[in-house]
């Protein structure tokens, strides 16, 4: 694996000393059995249906062994390294360490500073390797190659108004459009929802006060964040952040939020990575997480990312739903000097992932229609899960006149997305002005989460467990309680066959919307029992 964004970074410093903290995935065990338990636990139809893991029995399931835990605990003493750090499930360790005790450590790596706009990091320029003995019981160790990328993708575009007419997405609009009442608000006591933020996004508490304010008069709602997980910084607020916490408070409304957010850009050595050692070490979590970044198959490691889907399994058994935004139109098959290649979001089979859409008329709430920056399509390197077979294979038959080439997507990988939401011309709040036109699946994923967790306030109020991971669930409704979005198409490279045109929303599941967007009376009526 070598640095990914080295030509981002105007300088870079050979380092002679310089502290930075690494992190080493120990090998976990059992893991064929956490993904049958959860799958048993996630079916409906499953008598383990919603008998959900607590995380000390996850502990047991996947802790790594005995002699996995002494070798790697030995090598990095054998090296001065003592200042360590582990979590409950005892799979990671975060050890901080000089760059020259680095380079020893791990044979090939050489550490250099690089500068960005103020900002610096710590990275290797090169490969590295581990000793033999330790080899076969780590996954990965994080925090040597990749620097962080500039920032999260929101869009704003200015468009003209029309007298009459609506001037953009807001929470009054979403609860017309997917039949949400002012009576749709939490109660449950032990109901919680979260947002988690990277690359220095932080939200502002009087941004989110101001946007409740302004937008959230017609319903009952909080206004402020319960508990903020690592530290705010104290520049601007980030648009991006703005409108996560903003729109799963005003759909999610009257729960308790949680604000995950990791200060400076140390998280962007691996994506996700510093948020999922946080949720395996605490046991007191959040039903629903949304998360609007993603990133790119071929930027990284196989063993970084059949680890991180273990960690999203983990995460699953133990009753959490986790909803991804299916990304933006750089998610697409793109071309480059006339030779095809290949871009992909990073995706796992145990999360959802959230597509875009648009209002067929932009000023008013009229049927959806794909929003063409929508990301979807198949991954080429998870297999496609038993779960959605049946819809894949049913589109793939029934479009196959208008797919693109074979030879441009895998078409025996996980397919995406696997429900959507408008994701066009928000309405936002950030450093106290109030901003038109947001737009991305990044404004989808906290409506469909912020739907998710009134659906879990019912369940809990009923004592049934929370839905955790949902799409065995919502693949067997096959689309009831759902709007099927069949209009649009997606973005996709600027070569002679496809000439920018991808793939196409479908009746039934597609790979550009799913399986269409909530019916929030309907769906709730199918979800809460």
């Amino acid at each position: 694996v070598g640095v990914n964004a080295k030509s981002a970074f105007l300088n870079m410093t050979f380092l002679t000393y310089g502290e930075l903290e690494l992190t080493f995935a120990l090998k976990q065990q059992n893991i064929d059995l956490l993904e049958k338990i959860l799958l048993l636990v996630s079916d409906p139809d499953s008598p383990q249906y919603g008998k959900h893991l607590s995380l000390q029995e996850v502990a047991d399931l996947v802790r790594p062994s005995e002699l996995t835990q002494k070798l790697v605990r030995g090598w990095l003493q054998s090296h001065g390294i003592t200042n360590c750090s582990t979590v409950h499930t005892r799979d990671f360790l975060q050890c901080s360490m000089t760059s020259a005790v680095a380079e020893t450590l791990l044979p090939g790596s050489r550490f250099y500073r690089y500068v960005r706009e103020g900002q610096s990091v710590i990275r290797s320029s090169a490969p590295y390797s581990v000793h033999s003995e330790v080899q076969q019981h780590l996954d990965f160790v994080g925090g040597l190659h990749r620097l962080p990328p500039k920032g999260p993708s929101v869009s704003t575009e200015q468009q003209s108004s029309k007298a009459g007419f609506h001037l953009g997405v807001t929470p009054s609009i979403l609860r017309e459009r997917y039949n949400l009442t002012s009576h749709d608000v939490g109660s449950a006591e032990n109901n919680s929802q979260a947002v988690a933020q990277f690359l220095e996004q932080y939200y502002h508490p009087a941004d989110l006060a101001e946007f409740m304010g302004m937008f959230g008069g017609s319903f009952e709602h909080l206004s402020q964040v319960d508990k903020v997980i690592g530290t705010q910084g104290a520049g601007k607020a980030g648009l991006e952040a703005s409108l996560d916490v903003e729109y799963i408070m005003s759909t999610g409304a009257n729960i308790s939020t949680w604000f995950f957010t990791n200060p400076g850009r140390h998280e962007s050595q691996e994506p996700f990575l510093q948020w999922m050692v946080l949720l395996s070490n605490m046991s007191d979590l959040p039903w629903v997480h949304t998360i609007s970044y993603g990133d790119d198959e071929d930027s990284l490691s196989t063993s970084y990312m059949m680890r991180i889907n273990a960690e999203f399994m983990k995460a699953g058994v133990r009753g959490i739903s986790l909803l991804f935004a299916s990304g933006q139109s750089e998610e697409k098959m793109w071309s480059d000097g006339g030779e095809m290649s290949f871009f992909f979001v990073f995706l796992s089979p145990y999360v959802t992932t959230v597509g875009g859409t648009s209002f067929k008329n932009p000023f008013k709430v009229t049927y959806e229609v794909t929003d063409y920056i929508s990301g979807g399509g198949f991954s080429n390197v998870f297999e496609m899960p038993d779960y959605q077979v049946t819809a894949v294979k049913k589109y793939l038959q029934t479009a196959a006149a208008d797919l693109p080439p074979q030879a441009y997507f895998n078409v025996s990988g996980r397919a995406y997305p696997d429900i959507a939401a408008l994701s066009d011309n928000y309405w936002v709040v950030s450093n106290r002005v109030p901003i038109p036109w947001v737009s991305g699946t990044s404004a989808s994923t906290p409506v469909v989460g912020g739907m998710l967790s009134l659906i879990n306030d019912q369940r809990l109020l009923k004592g049934l467990p929370t839905l955790g991971f949902l799409n065995p669930r919502l693949y067997k409704l096959q689309g009831r309680a759902l709007f099927d979005v069949t209009e649009g198409c997606h973005l996709s490279c600027l070569d002679e066959q496809v000439q920018g045109k991808g793939f196409c929303a479908a009746p039934s599941w597609d790979p550009v919307t799913g399986w269409g967007t909530p019916d929030f009376a309907s769906l709730q009526g199918f979800l809460s029992e």
